[in-house]
């Protein structure tokens, strides 16, 4: 009933900067939440940040500070602003929304910090 497109990432050295983009499609009315999560081959998938539609963010540890979360209500989009990209950051970036009885995910966009 969600459909989520991802677009944004690269690679980028360092230090660097990216933004990612998730637009929304479908039947978006009853998102409760939209986040970022991100996944390494052969590790588990991790939280990397959460806003509500009330606009509340959660971010994990290691990024509070370097990333931002934000949306953009008319264009049914979600960004993902990453500053002082690390290497540790490195990852497949999957968009994320949560309804109460369902999540749905994109396709995945690749991140890659390196030097």
């Amino acid at each position: 009933q969600v459909q989520l497109v991802e677009s944004g990432g690269g690679v980028v050295q360092p230090g660097g900067s990216l933004r990612l983009s998730c637009a929304a499609s479908g039947n978006i009315f009853s998102i409760y939440a939209m986040g970022w999560y991100r996944q390494v081959p052969g590790k588990q998938r991790e939280l990397v940040a959460i806003i509500t539609s009330a606009g509340n963010t959660v971010y994990r540890e290691s990024v509070k500070g370097r990333f931002t979360i934000s949306r953009d209500s008319a264009k049914n989009t979600v960004y993902l602003h990453m500053n002082s990209l690390e290497s540790e950051d490195t990852a497949v970036y999957y968009c994320n929304a949560q309804r109460s009885h369902d999540d749905y995910w994109g396709q995945g966009t690749q991140v890659t910090v390196s030097s």
